[in-house]
C-alpha cells in the first residue's frame, strides 16, 4: 500500500497548504495512507463508532470553537480518548490555534498538529485533489505519447522500432508531444492519464542524432504536459506469415490499470508512412466516438449489394423459366 510521511507532506507540501508546525518535530514520523479526509465533529462530541483515524484530520472553524467552548477537564479527558487512535495528523484551518490541552497531549501520543492559513473550504479541497493524485493507481511503460488531433495515442513497441521517428514526424506535421521513451500512466478520474516520468523536458532520443529538445526546436505548442490515453498503437516488424487486420470488423483491447482501451497491431516496414497511418487512426477513432464506423458502413453496404444483385439474378431466372 501506498504511504506519505507525515514528514515529507509537511516538508514538500507547507508552501502551497501554508502549513506551519505546532507540535514537535517527533510528531512528524506518522505515515498517511488514506486519499480521503476527515473533519472529526462526532468524534469530538464522543461518538466513535464509526470514526476514520487513518485519514488526516480537519478542524475547522466549528471543531475549534467547539473544543475550546469545553471545560478543561472535559477537554482533556475527551483528548486522551481521541488521541488513542493511530491519526496520522490533525490540520486547523483559517491559522487558528488549538487548546494547550490538546497540543500537550498530541506531543505525548505523537501525532502531528498542522496549522494552515487557508480557509477550511479551500484547504479541504486543494488537500483532497493532492491526496487523489498522490494515491491513484499508476505504472510506468515504455513507449511514446503523443496528441494527434485530440486523440491520445500511445505509441509502443520493441527499442528500436522507430516510436521516436514517429512522434517526430507527428510534431513535425504540427502535432503535440508529450513524453518520450518512458511513460507514467495513471488512473484518475476513471481515465487513464499519460504523463513524463521527471521534469527534465520535452527531450527525445534520435538513433543516429542524439537528444533532440522538442519545445526549442519546434516551440510551446509542440508539447504539452500530459494528456489522457485514447488508443495504442503496437508497432512490429512485418512478417509475411502473419495475419494482420485487414477490415477492422472486430476491435482489439488492451488492459491497463484495469481500464480497457483501443489496440492497433501496426506493422512497420521500410518506406512505410507510419506517421500518416497514425493520424488514420486518430481520426478513424474521433468518427466511431461520433457513431461512424467506416468497416460497418463498407460490409453493411456490400452486403445491400449482394442481396440487390441476387434478387436481380433470381428474377432473370424466372423469366427465363
Amino acid at each position: 500500500m501506498k504511504k506519505i510521511t507525515v514528514k515529507e507532506f509537511f516538508n514538500t507540501k507547507k508552501e502551497d497548504f501554508l502549513l506551519s508546525l505546532v507540535t514537535k518535530t517527533h510528531t512528524l514520523e506518522n505515515s498517511i495512507s488514506s486519499e480521503y479526509l476527515n473533519r472529526p465533529g462526532l468524534a469530538l462530541a464522543g461518538y466513535f463508532e464509526r470514526f476514520s483515524a487513518d485519514r488526516i484530520q480537519i478542524l475547522g472553524e466549528t471543531e475549534v470553537s467547539f473544543l475550546q467552548s469545553m471545560k478543561e477537564e472535559e477537554l482533556y479527558d475527551r483528548m486522551k480518548e481521541l488521541l488513542v487512535f493511530s491519526i496520522p495528523c490533525f490540520i486547523v484551518a483559517k491559522g487558528l490555534s488549538v487548546p494547550e490541552q490538546m497540543e500537550y497531549l498530541a506531543n505525548e501520543m505523537n501525532i502531528a498538529i498542522l496549522i494552515s492559513k487557508m480557509s477550511t473550504d479551500k484547504l479541504y479541497h486543494a488537500l483532497r485533489k493532492y491526496l487523489e493524485d498522490y494515491f491513484a493507481p499508476s505504472k510506468t511503460i515504455h513507449g511514446t505519447l503523443v496528441d494527434v488531433f485530440g486523440v491520445g495515442i500511445l505509441l509502443t513497441g520493441t527499442s528500436g522500432i522507430g516510436k521516436s521517428e514517429c512522434a517526430l514526424d507527428l510534431v513535425e506535421r504540427s502535432h503535440r508531444l508529450i513524453t518520450d521513451d518512458v511513460v507514467k500512466i495513471t488512473y484518475r478520474d476513471d481515465v487513464l492519464i499519460g504523463t513524463s516520468t521527471n521534469d527534465y523536458g520535452h527531450f527525445m532520443e534520435i538513433r543516429g542524432v542524439g537528444l533532440v529538445d522538442v519545445e526549442k526546436m519546434f516551440g510551446i505548442q509542440a508539447v504539452r504536459i500530459q494528456k489522457r490515453i485514447d488508443v495504442q498503437i503496437e508497432l512490429m516488424p512485418w512478417q509475411d506469415n502473419m495475419d494482420y487486420e485487414r477490415i477492422g470488423l472486430s476491435d482489439n483491447y488492451v488492459d491497463i490499470l484495469d481500464v480497457q482501451i483501443p489496440i492497433i497491431y501496426l506493422p512497420v516496414s521500410p518506406g512505410k508512412n507510419v506517421s500518416v497511418i497514425v493520424e488514420v487512426v486518430a481520426m478513424n477513432h474521433i468518427l466511431k466516438i461520433y457513431g461512424y464506423d467506416a468497416a460497418k458502413t463498407y460490409t453493411m453496404r456490400l452486403q445491400e449489394d449482394i442481396q440487390k444483385k441476387a434478387k436481380i439474378r433470381g428474377a432473370l431466372i424466372d423469366d427465363k423459366e
